[in-house]
């Protein structure tokens, strides 16, 4: 039997083999990747892990004085359960968490072959449930469709069937048994089985053969790797972008031909390329990529040190106020001051018992100089 009658098979197709046969070899990169916010992004629910998230004292959200929804472990799972007068009136189980939890989580449940979005989520912010983004202020909702389109981002594969319903409506299944949870090693570095044969047949042999690196990439190509889950809400899908290879052309896959629900500006939430490309940082650079920053192996989300040696790297030579200089800061913290956090446009989340919205903060990938953010950050 040779080599590759051994791997295991892929529901992407017979040049795929799975991140398992990855971590083989780069065991030490899958151990890092495997806690990081790309690796943690989609998962199914295990209910211990569930039980971490909430205790007696936070597992009950009230719309108003009759409608509330009760997070309750029965010997089936974990349920969101709502009630109406204290009737109970619908009970759905945490099937699917969405998010790595550094923001929020957001949580699915199947109903055979469609998936919905559960009213409430998880925010890291307040540590406490929520209503869900964009779901009514008072009254609890379980009907939002979560498609194939969202996994594009939040996962590596799930197969789905439409059917045309009419002329301008189709109608979407999803197959749950096929979904890969979170972005899996060939979804970022393509199909992997041949460099896997290789490799195996030749352990001689130490230059990577049959994969492609980012190493070998155009800038544009290197943007556009991230640019397929990080280019925003602004843009119509042209095809699936679970096909994209490294080294394709994003325009081919995904068109700007229209202003988002956010308006003119890019928001925060998934624009980091967009952000990033009209930033001086990068206009006047020839080569600085998100690779510049980002190791997408890494595992060190919030540590400004490291990340504002890698602006250091670049600018050894500074123009501060005396004031920002007199706080040390200019060394170790350089992000929040050219990368505030700020709130986006098309999230935000309704905290029990209030009427308004609470803004949902992401870190901004315009790098810029932001005189209110500094002088903010300078004189606490």
């Amino acid at each position: 039997m040779n080599v590759a009658s051994k791997l295991p098979k892929d529901i992407r197709g017979e040049n795929y083999t799975g991140a398992a046969t990855c971590v083989k070899c780069h065991s030490d990169i899958s151990q890092n990747y495997s806690h990081s916010t790309h690796g943690l992004t989609s998962k199914p629910v295990v209910d211990e892990d569930l039980l971490k998230v909430f205790d007696s004292d936070s597992n009950s959200f009230s719309f108003n004085k009759h409608q509330k929804v009760k997070i309750e472990k029965s010997d089936k799972g974990i349920f969101q359960v709502a009630y109406n007068d204290g009737l109970k009136v619908k009970a759905e189980r945490f099937d699917i968490a969405f998010g790595s939890g550094e923001k929020a989580f957001t949580y699915g449940y199947w109903k055979g072959k469609k998936l919905y979005e559960l009213p409430l989520s998880y925010f890291s912010s307040i540590n406490n449930w929520a209503n869900s983004p964009g779901f009514p202020k008072n009254a609890v909702y379980y009907n939002r469709l979560i498609t194939s389109r969202c996994f594009e981002c939040h996962g590596s594969y799930i197969e789905k069937k439409l059917t045309q319903k009419s002329t301008f409506s189709t109608d979407e299944e999803l197959e749950k048994g096929s979904v890969i949870y979170g972005i899996d090693c060939e979804r970022c570095h393509g199909p992997g089985k041949e460099h896997v044969v290789f490799h195996m047949e030749n352990p001689e042999e130490k230059t990577a053969k049959f994969i492609t690196l980012f190493k070998n990439l155009s800038r544009k190509q290197r943007m556009d790797a991230c640019g397929v889950c990080h280019s925003g809400n602004t843009l119509t899908s042209l095809k699936s972008v679970f096909k994209f290879k490294l080294g394709d052309d994003l325009a081919s896959y995904y068109q700007q031909d229209f202003v988002g629900f956010g308006g003119g500006t890019p928001d925060v939430h998934g624009n980091q390329t967009t952000l990033l490309t009209g930033s001086n940082c990068y206009m006047k650079s020839e080569n600085m990529t998100c690779q510049s920053c980002h190791n997408t192996h890494e595992s060190i989300k919030g540590n400004m040190a490291v990340y504002s040696q890698r602006c250091i790297s670049c600018h050894k030579t500074t123009n501060h106020s005396k004031i920002t200089l007199a706080k040390g800061s200019v060394s170790i913290n350089c992000i929040d001051c050219h990368m505030p956090k700020e709130s986006s446009k098309l999230i935000s989340f309704q905290q029990a018992g209030n009427d308004y919205l609470s803004p949902y903060l992401l870190r901004s990938h315009h790098i810029a100089i932001y005189s209110d953010q500094v002088n903010k950050n300078a004189l606490h």
